[in-house]
């Protein structure tokens, strides 16, 4: 990951390195000491990751996006790539946000796919499983639910007799997007105070409302997603209602968001096909 942005922006690379304290392409491309896998160490390599990106694509075209839009992490680099924030400061509120993140308590998340959103909370209650929070509304029919680590298993064949297709426990170290992270969100709002924003160019759509940023709720937003849904299905919707001309264009590695695009036009009603 990163391995050809590195080098095209030594600069950038360095300072990230020095404010994080290691070598952030060795961690990426190498991984010597087994540490990617950890929130507080995944979270900064794909803000720097993708912010190189950014600036390789703003580098080789004049075609500024019309509206940006991250999941979880990446709404970090939305608000980067929007101009709210520069990499320095980007790097710091979002080493932070994965420091408290790591120190919630441990838990676990898992995707239910061929259930919608209505069909996962009724089987949440009339099943009692009242620990697991909605983390993610990832397409229509794939939603990720989030809790404690022991309840996230004893879900799986509950949700594979409701019908769901497939049951995917995620190998993650907490319940992200849940209630067990409202500490570190209250903590992270703490940490935000001091900070100053610019205004977006563009249109951001923030997870935790699916609507756009407002500079007077920049804060609020950050510091709300960390224990909120990602609302990805409505965000995209609301991206397509309102500019049914666009192109998508997935900035950073991998093409995940590129195939909940699909997912999420093939139900859509309004608007037409869109290239991703």
């Amino acid at each position: 990951m990163g391995r050809d942005l590195f080098p095209l922006f030594p600069e950038e690379t360095a300072l990230a390195s020095r404010l994080l304290g290691y070598a952030i392409d060795e961690l990426c491309t190498a991984d010597p000491e087994d540490r990617l896998n950890r929130t507080e160490f995944t979270q900064p390599a794909l803000f720097v990751v993708n912010a190189l990106a950014t600036l390789k694509r703003r580098r080789d075209t004049e075609t500024p996006p019309v509206a940006t839009a991250g999941h979880s992490l990446g709404e970090y680099n939305a608000l980067f790539a929007a101009g709210v924030f520069d990499l320095a400061t980007g790097l710091q509120l979002v080493k932070e946000r994965a420091a408290l993140m790591a120190r919630a308590p441990e838990g676990g998340m898992a995707a239910v796919i061929g259930l919608r959103k209505a069909d996962v909370e009724r089987t949440l209650q009339e099943r009692g499983l009242e620990a697991i929070d909605i983390a993610n509304l990832n397409a229509p029919t794939q939603v990720v639910i989030s809790g404690p680590r022991n309840e996230i298993a004893a879900a799986q064949p509950v949700f594979e007799g409701a019908g769901a297709r497939m049951y995917v426990i995620l190998k993650v170290s907490g319940a992200f997007h849940s209630r067990s992270m409202t500490p570190a969100a209250n903590e992270f709002a703490r940490f935000l105070e001091p900070f100053s924003f610019a205004s977006p160019r563009v249109p951001v759509i923030a997870n935790a409302t699916a609507q756009p940023y407002e500079s007077d709720v920049i804060k609020l937003n950050l510091a709300r997603q960390i224990n909120s849904p990602v609302r990805w299905v409505e965000s995209i919707q609301y991206l397509i209602e309102r500019h049914p001309d666009a192109t998508f264009e997935e900035v950073g590695p991998g093409n995940v968001l590129t195939g909940l695009l699909s997912k999420i036009r093939a139900t859509t009603a309004f608007g037409p096909s869109l290239q991703a």
